[in-house]
């Protein structure tokens, strides 16, 4: 299962994107404490490929997906 978000992110001038933190439908905002990891990747849960961000987010390691100009998180099932 994945959740689309709204992300808040730094773009840098070598075309680097970074997300910063990420906000869920209902308005809670969730700053991301840590990327562990950055790469191309297919979502197991949610289909389509793009880039994965490994993220620490209140301590928890989550999947964070680009693909074009949507972002999803992969939830748990």
């Amino acid at each position: 299962m994945i959740q689309y978000v709204d992300v808040i992110c730094k773009m840098s001038t070598d075309g680097n994107v970074t997300p910063l933190s990420i906000f869920w439908s209902d308005g809670r905002k969730f700053e991301i404490d840590k990327i562990l990891d950055k790469r191309k990747c297919a979502s197991t849960k949610g289909g389509g490929k793009g880039i994965r961000y490994t993220c620490k987010i209140c301590g928890h390691q989550k999947y964070l997906f680009l693909n074009d100009y949507f972002w999803w998180v992969e939830l748990p099932n």
